[in-house]
């Protein structure tokens, strides 16, 4: 059967002064009415039902995701005690699920990534199903074309094609590749074989948890005992004492550089990481003057400027342009759209100098 693990533990500190570390990018709402974690929860209806979401999250979160998602199972929001990246989260999740359910499938997805259509998305989930079932040792992924040479992102590099999967293009994968400068990123785009990395995976749990007891036995060994004791009065001491121990990996570097056959469906969907404040006019659109506005807000010639405030607080602009200001009950921002990524150097002066009731 098809389990869904959600990986909910990143911090989105480019996304200050709304993103705090008890209220995270992945539980914003940045696109509608629904916080990303509640769309992509949303969008496997139909798919995978509630009873086989698995949400990782980190242990401060917990309450909070529970209470975005009651249609879900209280023990399926697991708080992981210390970040450390991807690997031992999805080393965890494999073998908790392979302990209830020993032929799982994994669809294993970030919770803070826009996708629409949601039918388009189920369409390439459920080819990427058949293709794990067709061959146990298969892992698939799925690479978004490139529309630009973007140097934020890590790409796939496509080999030939497989005739008859379905659908949705679907082709070997000759390597990964890291996040390349922008030379390297522009022959990527030019030379038309390479793709996005999503970072959504399908796989049988028992193939990569093998993969990662192969390549990384101690992250894989750490994880066992975390599950061998999760029904023991002592679970929270073992997952404390053992996750801790975890040197932390991304499943990228651990299994993904290393391990064949990996295949890589071309998504059919409309994909955005969301990485800081200027993807947001992409996704929630932009008025005649090019502004993306949210709350209570009065724009006067103002142009090509992020505004962010709630309902209750008027947020005045006047011959303004080019900007992201997000106000919040404690804090406001105001910077140059054209430096967005400075705002993540705001959070790590607010570190330094120790105002963490900002953080």
């Amino acid at each position: 059967m098809l389990h869904t693990v959600i990986m909910a533990g990143g911090a989105g500190t480019r996304f200050w002064p709304a993103s705090r570390r008890n209220h995270p990018k992945q539980l914003l709402q940045l696109a509608g009415d629904r916080s990303m974690l509640q769309s992509t929860v949303d969008r496997l209806e139909g798919l995978c039902p509630a009873e086989r979401i698995l949400v990782v999250t980190n242990q401060q979160l917990v309450e909070k995701v529970r209470q975005q998602l009651p249609q879900l199972p209280a023990a399926a929001v697991i708080g992981e005690p210390a970040k450390r990246d991807t690997a031992p989260c999805v080393a965890l999740a494999a073998e908790w699920l392979l302990a209830d359910d020993p032929e799982a499938v994994m669809l294993v997805t970030p919770a803070d990534h826009v996708i629409e259509p949601a039918e388009k998305f189920r369409e390439a989930i459920a080819q990427a199903v058949q293709l794990v079932e067709a061959d146990p040792q298969r892992i698939v992924t799925f690479g978004i074309r490139p529309t630009y040479p973007a140097e934020v992102f890590g790409y796939i590099e496509r080999g030939p094609a497989l005739a008859g999967v379905g659908n949705c293009a679907t082709f070997s994968v000759e390597r990964f590749r890291e996040k390349p400068d922008a030379a390297t990123a522009r022959k990527f785009l030019e030379a038309g074989t390479f793709y996005w990395n999503s970072g959504i995976f399908v796989w049988k749990a028992k193939t990569i948890a093998a993969a990662i007891r192969e390549h990384e036995p101690a992250i894989a060994e750490q994880a066992a005992r975390i599950v061998a004791a999760r029904k023991r009065p002592d679970f929270p001491e073992v997952f404390q004492r053992e996750f801790c121990a975890i040197k932390g990996k991304s499943i990228d570097y651990a299994v993904m550089e290393k391990y064949r056959p990996i295949l890589v469906v071309e998504a059919p969907f409309h994909w955005d990481d969301v990485g800081n404040w200027t993807a947001v006019p992409r996704i929630s659109g932009v008025d005649s003057a090019g502004n993306s506005p949210r709350g209570k807000t009065l724009s006067l010639d103002t142009c090509n400027t992020i505004i962010r405030t709630t309902d209750d607080h008027l947020l005045v602009t006047l011959g303004v342009s080019d900007l992201i200001i997000v106000h919040t009950p404690d804090a406001t921002l105001i910077a140059n759209r054209n430096d967005e990524a400075a705002v993540k150097q705001v959070v790590e002066r607010l570190e330094q100098l120790g105002w963490d009731h900002y953080l």
